[in-house]
């Protein structure tokens, strides 16, 4: 007796086509993809802006701090005396103050002077005399 080929058993066939299911599948997950997309892009940036806001509070509260030892100090005879010494160059009634200034001595400065020549229009009218002449 002769045996029958074999083939594939009966069954459903799978198609590989995109079915009505998977299409509204896919666009309701466009869908939803989209419509978070702006409040996500929103979020972040307000995280970023109360980030900044947070940095610029601290820079401020320190700058409030800073003023407010500086008002304390102000309001110090000591420190006001101190200040005045030091940039007004102010001195008591009765004391003797120097004051030393830093540079060249005084032997230098002589001979770094210029010599005395002719001014400067002296010679910029020579130099146009000369162009004239060539």
């Amino acid at each position: 007796m002769a045996t029958p080929p074999a083939t594939a058993p009966p069954g459903p066939v799978r198609s590989t086509r995109l079915t009505g299911r998977a299409a509204l599948l896919a666009v309701v997950m466009c869908v939803i993809a989209l419509s978070l997309a702006y409040p996500v892009r929103e979020y972040i940036a307000q995280r970023q802006q109360i980030g900044a806001l947070f940095t610029q509070e601290q820079t401020l509260s320190r700058q409030v701090k800073d003023l407010q030892t500086e008002q304390n100090q102000l309001q110090q005879p000591w420190y006001i005396e101190q200040q005045a010494r030091d940039l007004l160059h102010w001195c008591g009634a009765g004391e003797k103050c120097y004051e030393v200034i830093a540079g060249a001595s005084p032997f230098a400065t002589a001979a770094a002077q210029p010599k005395a020549g002719n001014p400067w229009y002296d010679r910029l009218w020579r130099s146009v005399q000369r162009a004239d002449q060539r």
